[in-house]
């Protein structure tokens, strides 16, 4: 079993950056996907980014992509995402995720994911 911790999150103007941390621990991170969705108000939950199990590959939303970049290091059992020209559209909780057995067809899903943060806001005002 794992537990995700977030933080990082916070109010930035639009065109800035910020960085989101979540730290696990109970279980070897290495062997585990890990990812971040996010949920605006009134939405489902929004696939962002990941890495798969084996953290050969990365995976973005075509929202995202070319701003964001996941990160992680394993030593410190720790994934990172990396947020650079956050628009008010990006205004979101946002969730840490993590999986011991998902396969790459389910990785932006997010009913197939086990294990969840408890989330982090992030606020990006006009």
């Amino acid at each position: 079993q794992v537990q995700l911790v977030e933080s990082g999150g916070g109010l930035v103007q639009a065109g800035g950056s910020l960085r989101l941390s979540c730290a696990a621990s109970g279980s070897t991170f290495r062997n585990y996907a890990t990812g971040w969705f996010r949920q605006a108000p009134g939405k489902e939950r929004e696939f962002v980014a990941c890495f798969s199990r084996t953290g050969g590959y990365t995976y973005y939303s075509d929202s995202v992509k070319g701003r964001f970049t996941i990160s992680r290091d394993n030593a410190k059992s720790t994934v990172y995402l990396q947020m650079n020209s956050l628009q008010p559209e990006d205004t979101a909780v946002y969730y840490c995720v993590a999986d011991r057995s998902i396969i790459q067809s389910s990785l932006r899903t997010a009913e197939h994911w086990d294990h969840w943060g408890q989330g982090t806001q992030v606020t990006v005002s006009s």
